[in-house]
């Protein structure tokens, strides 16, 4: 059984086809809405939609396959599970390689259609707490000093802390002090699981130089 009136969006020029999806997925507890065309449908839909698509392939106009990547441009989290009266393995292909949940053929069974938009409907809710996740690690990440940054950095790239110390030119005491808030800013109970916070957040070793090459490097005064 599905959520509480999960939004589910038809799109299809079939106002037949639209009519029956809409009594078949609001008598399954959804919140089913239809649009005669893709135009209609992209025009008003909002940049916060959830829930997902049930979208038809051969549309006159803008198809399917263009709506799933303009959906695509806008970073839409909505997925989509095509339908089409003609199940061409091309452009099956190219709608899955997309990002489709799934491809279904005309006439769609009942029991296809709802099993497929459930599936759309758990992938959006897991995306949308992997967003969640993501957002409160870069919330923390945002609370670190410039220095806590660089000592995570320097674990990220699974440096020891001597090693952290002598690029950065300080104490590797000042290091293990700098990596115990970092730990406790970022929520993380071990090493692995900060390294691997810090790959989901893209951070990596920035710092190029010790301050001792720094210094090798500064031209010497000619005899």
């Amino acid at each position: 059984m599905s959520e509480s009136r999960e939004r589910v969006y038809l799109v299809d020029d079939d106002p037949g086809v639209v009519r029956s999806m809409v009594r078949l997925l609001r008598s399954a507890g959804y919140d089913p809405v239809g649009y005669g065309s893709a135009e209609e449908f992209l025009a008003v839909l909002p940049r916060d939609a959830s829930g997902c698509v049930v979208l038809d392939l051969a549309m006159p106009g803008v198809d399917g396959l263009e709506v799933q990547r303009e959906l695509g441009s806008r970073e839409s989290a909505l997925p989509v599970v095509f339908v089409s009266g003609r199940g061409d393995v091309p452009t099956s292909v190219s709608a899955m390689k997309g990002g489709a949940v799934d491809f279904l053929t005309k006439p769609v069974k009942a029991a296809a259609l709802i099993s497929a938009i459930q599936l759309a409907l758990d992938h959006a809710r897991a995306a949308r707490a992997d967003r969640g996740e993501l957002e409160e690690l870069r919330r923390r990440l945002r609370t670190l000093t410039p220095r806590e940054r660089e000592v995570l950095e320097g674990v990220a790239a699974g440096m020891l802390n001597k090693q952290i110390a002598g690029h950065l030119g300080i104490a590797e005491q000042t290091v293990k002090v700098h990596r115990a808030r970092v730990m406790e800013k970022m929520s993380a109970e071990s090493v692995p699981e900060l390294v691997r916070e810090a790959d989901r957040l893209g951070v990596r070793w920035s710092f190029r130089q010790t301050r001792a090459e720094s210094a090798s490097a500064k031209p010497r005064p000619t005899d």
